[in-house]
């Protein structure tokens, strides 16, 4: 019976411990420092403006255009880093808040929509993390970071130029090779909530909410520490998850781990949760937009807050 005893305690410890390492809980949360918060309706607006026409690769400038008259009118330092991928012009939007020196943090979102089956009006997926960029850049227009802060917007996320050098993360991450960059936030999908969330395996169906209401914070195991941080500035319903990077490099973040830098992906886990993924079904009115503002709240949180260890 001791011996049985043991046995069900160690392994009830390496259970525990496994699980405290995937999920990487934290005991406080962060209080907000931005003196305004995010809108609700101006996150609606945004993401109506950006599903109002196609957004796929070839026809992404006008939104381009849109993001950077957002963000200048934000009082942002606004430039545009254009590049050549497969003989057609792209450009990548950056908006820069703070310091011009010092360690920089980036948040990004990629801009183009999934073009292969159809008409995609691409609102969870992407434009919700647009918006989320957008409005963030509205917050430190009223509380700038002590700290140099760079938001962009990417273009050519999706295929035919995922996994590819072509992508306009892969471009920007390389551009900033020379830089003290203390870290990545990719906002990924930011914008559905159900009642109902799967999983890819039991395992993580038993550790993890079946409620899709809340937001996930994603990343390596190198990342922990940032998706700490990123967890405690959201405060409330956000769950993490720490794995290998292969599991977890299907966005933007893949290309700044490609260049040993930190990175982790803010999300509403895409597909597992939303029906609508990849289809003419992703339009503007099936988003949450006040839990949209939450979530974008604590990302500028994050951004504003000292990056220290959390406990």
């Amino acid at each position: 019976m001791r011996s049985l005893l043991r046995i069900t305690i160690a392994v009830a410890v390496i259970l525990a411990t496994t699980i405290a390492v995937i999920r990487q809980p934290t005991l406080t949360a962060l209080p907000l420092r931005a003196r305004t918060r995010a809108s609700a309706e101006r996150l609606r607006n945004d993401v109506r403006v950006l599903t109002s026409a196609p957004r796929d690769a070839a026809h992404s400038a006008w939104a381009a255009q849109y993001i950077a008259r957002e963000f200048a009118a934000a009082g942002a330092r606004v430039t545009e880093q254009q590049f050549v991928a497969r003989r057609g012009a792209y450009r990548n939007v950056i908006a820069e808040f703070g310091p011009r020196d010092g360690k920089l943090l980036i948040v990004g979102a990629h801009y183009d929509s999934f073009g292969d089956t159809g008409v995609n009006p691409g609102a969870d997926d992407n434009a919700s993390g647009v918006a989320g960029l957008l409005e963030i850049a509205r917050i430190l227009k009223t509380t700038p970071p002590e700290t140099p802060v760079m938001l962009v917007a990417y273009a050519n996320e999706e295929p035919p130029f995922f996994g590819s050098e072509q992508m306009g993360s892969a471009v920007h991450a390389e551009s900033v090779a020379a830089r003290d960059v203390e870290g990545m936030i990719c906002l990924e999908m930011i914008g559905y909530f159900s009642e109902r969330q799967t999983w890819t395996t039991p395992v993580l169906a038993a550790i993890y909410p079946s409620r899709g209401d809340f937001i996930a914070v994603t990343g390596g195991w190198n990342d922990r520490s940032l998706a700490r941080h990123v967890k405690r500035a959201i405060g409330t319903n956000v769950v993490s998850f720490t794995g290998p990077r292969s599991m977890l490099d299907a966005s933007d973040q893949r290309n700044y781990w490609a260049r040993g830098r930190t990175a982790v992906m803010v999300t509403d886990t895409a597909y597992l949760r939303n029906p609508n993924y990849h289809t003419s079904g992703d339009t503007a009115a099936t988003l949450d937009y006040a839990r949209m503002a939450k979530v974008v709240d604590g990302v500028a949180n994050a951004v504003l807050q000292p990056r220290t260890p959390a406990p």
